[in-house]
């Protein structure tokens, strides 16, 4: 819940080494924004904008925090290791999924998977 109640890093991010990724939840509407700031293959920083339920939102909020000063490789294990998270509630070895980890009862409830897999899911 302080994810939720205190969002990081929620702003909008500008510049030319900026990804954007917009996403909408087709089945409960929730909308987002992530930014990634790349600087050769490694996230500088990472911001989200939008609005959701509380899943939603301390999950961006969590992941935002997570993947800076991370390398493209390693964003994308950590997006696997969080859908596998979510998913199926598996821990894999190795991966830090630091705060994310709260989010692991989420697999007991298939309809809201799409709304803790809002943000890094929809980054590939």
């Amino acid at each position: 819940m302080d994810h939720y109640n205190y969002k990081r890093n929620f702003k909008d991010l500008f510049g030319s080494t900026i990804r954007k990724v917009y996403y909408k939840n087709p089945t409960c509407g929730d909308v987002m924004t992530l930014f990634i700031e790349l600087d050769q293959n490694q996230v500088r920083n990472a911001a989200f904008t939008g609005e959701g339920c509380s899943i939603s939102m301390a999950s961006a909020s969590m992941m935002t925090e997570l993947i800076k000063h991370k390398s493209v490789k390693e964003l994308s294990c950590l997006r696997i290791a969080f859908e596998q998270l979510i998913r199926h509630g598996d821990i894999t070895d190795g991966i830090d999924l630091g705060d994310c980890l709260s989010l692991r009862w989420v697999h007991q409830l298939k309809a809201r998977h799409n709304c803790a897999l809002n943000d890094l899911a929809s980054f590939r």
